[in-house]
């Protein structure tokens, strides 16, 4: 039985993050206190957010969440990178990979 009930993958850059549920819904946050504290309206107790280690970017916004009794993943970029060939996509915008990250995270069924 999967543990969460909601995805959402999180492609983070330096200044914004964008935001994929399993249902395509995307949403674009300023990666920032503020940004943070209205993207955490969205996962809720049942949600897990999933991320690329994105060298520094991502830190503060995992943090946030976790700090918030969010569910996090944070995903090595290449695993990523190698689900998205497998599934072969070639797009490489800010949404396509967050709903690729959020379609791994189901397909994997993250066990945190």
């Amino acid at each position: 039985m999967d543990k969460f009930k909601h995805y959402y993958g999180i492609d983070i850059s330096k200044d914004v993050f964008d935001g994929v549920d399993e249902k395509g819904s995307h949403s674009k946050y300023e990666n920032n206190l503020p940004g943070f504290k209205t993207f955490l309206k969205t996962p809720g107790e049942e949600g897990c957010c999933i991320m690329e280690a994105t060298g520094v970017y991502h830190v503060q916004l995992a943090e946030y969440l976790y700090g918030k009794q969010v569910a996090v993943s944070v995903v090595n970029p290449l695993v990523i990178k190698r689900f998205i060939q497998m599934n072969l996509r070639r797009i490489k915008i800010d949404k396509a990979d967050a709903a690729m990250i959020c379609k791994y995270g189901q397909q994997t069924q993250l066990q945190l």
